[in-house]
Parts: C-alpha cells; structure tokens; sequence
C-alpha cells in the first residue's frame, strides 16, 4: 500500500525510494527522493537514528545544517557521521536537543514526519512561511500524511466526498487556504506548526482540524514560531535609519542567498526582469565563483512579454543567460496537465507560465532560486497603496450613497477605467480597471478597511458564495489584519497577505509547478532571519510617493541602473481572459454547461451563467472567477492517480 501511495508523488523524488514499516505498532512510512544533499545513498529515507528512536521522512532542505552539525560535535559525543546529508543532521539534532529545539534551530524549508518509537507518537512539521506542502487526515480508520493529494487517493479505501466550505474558499479566493482542503477529513498543516498524534488519535478520526495550541490530547498541533510575534516584535523595535536598514538588509539577504545556492547539483534562478528576483540574482552574481544561470519565459502577446527586460538584467550582471520564447499554442498545451500538476482545484493562472519556466530551467539545473515573498515583506502589491486611501474616501460618505454611486460607477466596463487611468499621472496595472470596478460593485456593504481589503481578494465579493451548500460570503473570512497590537494599515495588509495569499497561493503555485518535473525552488526572501529584519522596516520606508519595494529598489540599484527597472508592475501571468473570449471559449462552455453543472450540484449554474455572459460581453473581467470553476470542472474528471507528464 505504502509503494502505491509513493508512485504517484514519483516527480517529487525520482532519484530514490523507500518505504520503512513496524508492523508491532502499525506505523509505515513512504518517500521519494530528489537528491540535492549527499547524493550517495547515504541520504536515503525513511532514515533511523543512530540510536534507533527516531525514523524520519522530510522533504526540502536546512540550510545552515552544516553549521549544526559542527555543533553536535561540540557537544562532547564521538559521531561517526554515514554522509553529510541534511536529513541525517536533522534526525540526530532531534535526538540531541529533543524535536522543537532542534526545529528552531533549523534555517530551512521543510515537511517533516518524525515517528518517536520509544513514545509512540508521530510528529508532523511544516517550514514558517509554508513553503513546502503536508496535508494529513483520515482515510476510513487510517491515519494518513503526505506531500500532495495524489498519495491520498491512491490509498486503496479513499472516498472522501468533496468539502463543499473548501470549495467556496476556492470560487472566492482562487485557492484553498490550510488548514482546509478539498476534501473533507483532509487537512493542510498551517505553516510553523508541529502536529503530535498517538495511536489513541490515529484511530480517532476529525471532523475539522485542531487549532494550534489547543488544549493536550491524543492530536495536538502547537506552533513553534509565528509570523505574528515577528511583525509585532519589528514594531516595538523599528530601524530609524535607512542607510542602517539597507545596509543589515545587504548582509542578512546575502547571506540568506549564499546559504541557499549550496547544492551537489546545479543551481540556477529565475530571473523576470523585475524587482525581486532581479535582486536575488544581483546579490547571488556578486557572491558566485562563476557566471550564475539565470532562466526567463518570453511570450508572443503584447503586455505579457518581459524576456527583453530579463535579458537586459542579466546582460548587466553577466548571468548565463537562457530565454525561449514560447508560442500560444504551447502555452494553452499546459492546460490539460493542469488538474494533475496541482492535485487539488488551483486557479492562480499563473500557474501557466509558472510551470513553464519551471520545465525550462529543469533542461539545466535541479535547484532555482526565485524572487517570492518580496512583495508581502517589502510592500510590493498595488493594494497596499491603494487600498486604505479607497476606504478613507468612502467611510466619510453615508452606506446608502455609497452603495448607489457604487453601483452606478460599477456599470463602467474595465476597459472604460483603463481609458480614463490613462489621462491621469502615474503608472497603473494592466488589470487597474478589472480592479476598480470590482471594488466599487463592494462599497456599500464594506463596513472597515477589513472590508475593503477582503474586497480586493474576494472574486464573488457582496455575493453570496456560487457554491451550492457553501456558507454565504465565505470568502471574505479568514483575512485576519491583525498583528497582535497598533500597526499601520499598510504594515496590516502585509501580515494578512504573507500568512494566507503567500503560502496558500503563491508557495503553492512555485511548489507544484516546479516538483512536476523536479526542480526544487528556493525562496531567500522567506529565510526567517529577512523576514524578521524586514519586520524592522517600517511601512514609510518601504512605501512611499506612490511606489512599494523603496528599500528593496535602493538595494538593488547599489549593482544596477534604475533606468533598468522603471516600468510598471506587472504580474507573471498570460491573457487568460482574453482566450476564454476566443481560442478557449469551446473548452470553457463544455465545462461550464449549465445542464452539466446541475447534474453535478456544486454550483449555481444560473450565477455562474450570468458571470460567463458578461465576461464574453466585455461588460466584466471575470477571469479569475470563472477560472476558479474550470479548474475545480477540468479537476473532477481526472483520474484518482494519473502520473504527471510534461513532455
């Protein structure tokens, strides 16, 4: 059962397999292996202690596991060391400092099991930030953990019914936010968590998933490190000076991408042409021996191509550069592997290019460094600028007029605001108009910042939620703005997006679209020792004149010209909407026929309907909504288990 459950994750580690298992106490453990550390099989898992407590499986990588392993050995005790693979490290760190101090010693991304056999417990562990996935749950009486889905319903009694709440998070927000999933008795392990659970729980199935540090019992989930007290302890404790700020921010940055381009394979990153991953590539340049390998994707349509920006970037650093350029049709041939390559209903359209580059690099490399994260902890979204300045103009006008010259203003089609966006200073997003209308369709109804915020993430905003079943205005639960004590409103938004958006959409996104064909990423803005540096910058330095990243910028135009970098924000993304008006459209109307929608009682055809007409009317942008229910329709015809293939 354990093999049958590892095949179909066989694209996260194809260089090695094992399955280990103690009949006694009815416990098996599974993995496949991509080997990046100690290639030898040395570093092969399940792994044991040396002294035969603890048996491990982790996914991912520690960073500074050299740097521990010096320090077990100065701790007295003779080791004699079978490789220098991070794993092996790990397990005798465990044993060494016991399971949470020797986690929070660790500088890594990671999703552990540890199985204690002296205690009988199993120990579940995710990285801070949720960079690598862990979902848990029942299947019938067993217990069951792994990295995807797709182990889950290889499992021979798999029947879990869809969860109908999961799925109204996903029409509403284009993704499922831990600890849900899709299915129901199915759970993500919140990011910074450790889930204990004894044999008493394992034959104990939940309805829902524990909250972390709640109260002891036989499946117990304590969190070991929070975004939260990091963001809290940054207020009470703020750089006051920008030159000190830059120059902590240049060290502690640098020394989180050295650390993170350490690998017995090639390494490479991903460049864009944009602010962040423009810096990671400026500082990796600067501290490589060598010409680092640096990959971007070039696309055919106007306003999503950026390979000539990349190519320029990389041209400044001397990077050894590869671009290709890829046509339509290739790109929409990535839609069908799309179900699979995600394994649960994901609608980030950017999953498309994603993936893309991700093949790409893979012809080249194992490992690519990427520029995620620099948007949550330096202030990069458009929202966070635009956000509170909506609610101060509104909150002064009473509901009812609001609400009405909302819906007035809201008649506007997207290209109408895009038009008048043009007349006026400054840059805006190629999306500002798909934005403002969606905005302005919520502010009668938005009570507080909260709202407004909520607004902006929430596809079916001041609607009641398209899913047969699901609770009304699920989606704009969950966004929590609070860091624990007074902080900017910008500073607000920042948390709530690095504790939902980041690791439930963006992490997700990365992770799935790189491990379909092997390639492992590595996010150095989210090395915990920059996030708590960057928690120490205040909003208004990052912030400032109608523009996000101020101290990133400054930091990246020490190694290169601004000239390089003046030009508007733009996503990673490809025109979706655009196709489903025209070389999608028959797909999409299969997929969205209303007979078929009512045959399978998950959405209110008739809504989903009326959104379909007015995007093909062009009186509405409702590609990420609409996109949402493709992927979960594409999703529920694929097969339980089917491999992965990108060729």
């Amino acid at each position: 059962m354990l093999q049958r459950m590892t095949d179909p994750i066989a694209h996260r580690g194809p260089d090695d397999e094992g399955v280990w298992i103690d009949g006694d106490a009815g416990v098996g453990l599974g993995f496949r292996r991509l080997s990046i550390i100690e290639l030898s099989p040395a570093g092969h898992q399940p792994m044991a202690s040396k002294d035969d407590r603890y048996v491990i499986t982790f996914n991912g990588e520690i960073y500074n596991h050299a740097a521990i392993r010096r320090e077990l050995d100065q701790d007295g005790e003779m080791r004699a060391w079978r490789g220098h693979s991070d794993t092996e490290t790990l397990v005798e760190a465990i044993c060494a400092w016991g399971l949470r101090a020797a986690i929070e010693r660790c500088v890594g991304m990671f999703a552990i099991a540890v199985w204690d056999r002296q205690a009988r417990r199993l120990h579940l562990i995710r990285d801070r930030f949720g960079e690598k996935p862990l979902y848990y749950g029942w299947i019938g009486s067993d217990f069951v953990y792994g990295s995807e889905l797709k182990s889950f319903r290889a499992h021979p009694r798999f029947a879990n019914p869809i969860d109908r709440q999961a799925l109204g998070l996903l029409a509403s927000r284009t993704y499922i936010p831990a600890p849900h999933s899709i299915f129901t008795g199915i759970f993500k392990l919140e990011p910074g968590c450790i889930l204990s659970i004894d044999p008493d729980g394992a034959r104990t199935p939940l309805a829902r998933a524990p909250e972390p540090d709640g109260p002891a019992g036989p499946c117990r989930i304590e969190r070991y490190w929070r975004y939260r007290d990091v963001v809290a302890a940054g207020l009470r404790d703020p750089i006051t000076d920008e030159r000190d700020a830059l120059e902590q921010l240049d060290r502690v940055l640098g020394d989180a991408i050295k650390g993170q381009s350490v690998a017995d394979v090639p390494v490479g990153a991903f460049l864009s042409g944009g602010i962040d991953s423009s810096t990671v590539v400026a500082l990796y340049q600067k501290h490589a021996a060598g010409p680092v390998r640096t990959f971007s994707m070039g696309f055919a349509e106007a306003g999503y191509d950026e390979a000539g920006y990349a190519k320029a970037v990389a041209r400044h650093f001397g990077t050894e550069h590869n671009e290709r350029y890829v046509t339509v049709a290739e790109t929409q041939d990535v839609i069908p592997l799309l179900p699979q390559i995600y394994d649960e209903p994901f609608a980030d359209s950017s999953q498309i290019p994603t993936h893309l580059v991700s093949r790409f690099a893979r012809e080249q490399v194992t490992v690519a460094l990427s520029g995620d994260g620099g948007d949550e902890l330096f202030g990069g979204y458009n929202r966070y600028l635009s956000a509170a300045k909506v609610w101060g103009m509104l909150e002064r006008l009473p509901p009812p007029v609001r609400g009405g010259l909302g819906r007035s203003l809201s008649a506007l089609p997207p290209a109408a605001w895009n038009r008048l966006a043009a007349l006026l200073p400054g840059e805006r997003p190629s999306h500002f108009g798909n934005k403002v209308q969606k905005g302005l369709r919520t502010v009668g109804s938005a009570r507080d910042l909260h709202d407004v915020f909520a607004s902006f993430l929430d596809e079916w905003s001041g609607e009641p939620s398209p899913v047969i079943g699901a609770e009304t205005g699920i989606g704009g639960s969950g966004f929590d703005l609070d860091v624990g004590m007074p902080a900017p409103d910008a500073t607000r938004m920042m948390y709530c997006d690095a504790t939902t958006y980041l690791p439930d959409d963006i992490l997700c996104k990365v992770d799935r679209a790189a491990m379909a064909v092997s390639l492992e990423t590595r996010v150095p803005f989210l090395d915990h020792r920059v996030a708590a540096l960057a928690a120490r910058i205040p909003a208004s330095m990052n912030i400032a004149g109608g523009t996000g990243k101020r101290m990133l910028r400054k930091l990246l135009y020490r190694e290169a010209p601004r000239s390089l970098f003046e030009r508007p924000k733009a996503g990673f993304g490809v025109p979706v909407g655009a196709w489903l008006r025209g070389p999608l459209r028959p797909w999409a109307e299969e997929l969205l026929d209303a007979r078929r929608m009512k045959a399978d009682g998950y959405f209110d055809a008739d809504r989903v309907q009326r959104r379909w007409a007015a995007h093909l009317a062009g009186t509405q942008d409702a590609t990420a909504a609409l996109w949402a229910v493709l992927m979960f329709q594409a999703w529920q015809g694929t097969a339980p288990y089917q491999s992965v293939t990108s060729e």
